[in-house]
């Protein structure tokens, strides 16, 4: 089935949406690596805040920019989900649903990305494109 331009016009506006604001989320935790005081973050994993805090920005912060930029888009949601389920059920486990809301809510848009992929308005699209035209 042929997508039409609008259907990619609502991936464009949803990854750009769902990149941007989770992006918001990933900066600060970028910045606690450079600061002064100690890093405490919750270790999930059991290997230290500070690897949880590296794979925390890692999805935050790196696979939102590839979601914008819509670059390995389907691969890039993957961590991200994860740490949504991980924010959600883990860290806010006993908190009540209101504080779980935005990360399933979060999941729900990147779970809809992995699903239906970038659209044509991404580097992933033109890249299909390309090969279309190219034979590759």
């Amino acid at each position: 089935m042929k997508k039409t331009v609008l259907e990619d016009i609502g991936l464009l506006i949803l990854r750009l949406g769902a990149g941007g604001m989770i992006l918001t989320h990933g900066y600060p935790k970028l910045m606690r690596f450079f600061g002064e005081e100690p890093i405490k973050f919750m270790d999930f994993l059991g290997l230290g805040p500070v690897v949880s805090l590296s794979l925390a920005v890692f999805a935050e912060f790196i696979c939102a920019i590839l979601i914008l930029i819509g670059f390995k888009t389907r691969l890039a949601t993957i961590p991200l989900i994860i740490t949504m389920l991980m924010a959600a059920f883990v860290a806010h486990a006993s908190d009540p649903f209101g504080r779980k809301e935005l990360p399933l809510l979060y999941c729900t848009v990147f779970i809809c990305v992995l699903i239906f992929g970038a659209g044509k308005f991404s580097i992933d699209g033109m890249s299909n494109r390309k090969s279309m035209y190219y034979g590759g």
